[in-house]
């Protein structure tokens, strides 16, 4: 078989971050480098011409995962024309749906990676990325007259994380929906 053009390895390359990035989410990272590459629809042997490490992947799809994340609460600022209390309703409605307790694989990289992340050795990149992550979604959270950050958006964010985790947890019982109506009237009837 003949070597592979580098605009291929890119988008490899790209596929392979990309179903990581899902798989991770929905799975954990502790998903085999085998069974990611056949997920990603490329032999095992691929991928260690793509990545030094497994741990250099997890790396680079922290940080993907949070990019992503960033773009969507972006896009969903603009999508109110600039209203940041309306992106910030819109979000809730969406993070504390059923939908998205049910497709972590498009979800949360807070709630999906918070538990691999915290198991994997401290001075990691992934750590670092997560944190600024966490950092900047409870900035993203933050009531519009504390821009900036603030101990309100860190509360906002560990409401909804806290929730999202829970209600995934408890899926199949009452109390799943029950945990995210709560948390839903917390964070709007609270202003």
């Amino acid at each position: 078989m003949g070597r592979v053009s580098q605009a291929q390895a890119e988008e490899n390359r790209r596929r392979v971050v990309d179903t990581a990035s899902r798989l991770f989410r929905e799975q954990g990272t502790h998903v085999s480098v085998a069974d990611l590459m056949k997920a990603a629809g490329l032999t095992h042997g691929a991928f260690y011409k793509q990545f030094a490490s497994k741990e250099a992947l997890v790396d680079e799809v922290t940080a993907h995962a949070f990019d992503e994340f960033a773009r969507r609460n972006a896009a969903g600022l603009e999508r109110h024309n600039g209203q940041r209390d309306a992106a910030q309703r819109a979000l809730i409605d969406v993070y504390l749906s059923v939908e998205h307790r049910d497709n972590a694989a498009d979800g949360c990289p807070v709630a999906a990676l918070a538990i691999d992340v915290a198991r994997g050795p401290e001075g990691r990149e992934a750590r670092r990325t997560y944190a600024e992550g966490v950092a900047d979604f409870a900035a993203f959270l933050a009531p519009v007259e504390a821009v900036g950050g603030g101990e309100s958006g860190l509360a906002r964010l560990c409401i909804l994380v806290g929730a999202l985790v829970l209600s995934r947890a408890t899926q199949g019982s009452p109390l799943s929906e029950e945990i995210l109506a709560a948390a839903h009237a917390a964070l709007t009837e609270a202003g």
